[in-house]
């Protein structure tokens, strides 16, 4: 992490119970809440990232994407388990960028920010199942860095905490 001069904001969530049993109905839940946390907070991009299995950690599994926004769904050139940021996931911090570029002197986070087409300011927050990170929402920004407020900040935390009870 670089200096003191912009570090990332971490806040503690509450670890939410999560269930696998009506996959279908799933699938038509989550989009409506990322597809209104996009609308509500006017940012460019919003992920959910899951720990299914396979190869490559944490693939995005739905997204809302504001108009020309690229996708990140086939997106595997990020190694996730290596990025500072998931770091912080696995302990359960929320993780709250105005600045990306100023939150991380890791050269692989770097080259994150422009494999995610530009992205400059993010609310990252997890999704625990049983101790362990089992989802992660993304809000992204992307081209210049933004102050995300308090209630943009919060309808994130109830985001994840709605797609957690859907798992």
């Amino acid at each position: 992490m670089r200096g003191p001069e912009a570090p990332a904001e971490r806040r503690d969530l509450v670890d939410v119970q999560v269930s696998v049993d009506n996959h279908r109905e799933i699938l038509t839940e989550i989009d409506p809440i990322l597809e209104g946390l996009l609308r509500d907070v006017g940012a460019s991009r919003v992920t959910l990232r899951q720990d299914v299995p396979g190869d490559y950690a944490f693939p995005v599994t739905h997204e809302a994407l504001a108009p020309g926004v690229p996708s990140l769904v086939d997106e595997r050139t990020v190694d996730l388990r290596r990025q500072p940021v998931v770091r912080e996931l696995e302990r359960g911090r929320q993780v709250v960028q105005p600045d990306c570029r100023a939150a991380f002197a890791d050269p692989a986070f770097l080259r994150m920010l422009e494999a995610y087409g530009g992205l400059a300011a993010q609310v990252v927050t997890p999704v625990l199942a049983g101790g362990r990170l089992a989802a992660i929402v993304s809000l992204h920004q992307l081209g210049a860095p933004r102050a995300w407020t308090d209630a943009e900040v919060a309808a994130c935390t109830r985001a994840a905490e709605r797609v957690g009870a859907l798992l």
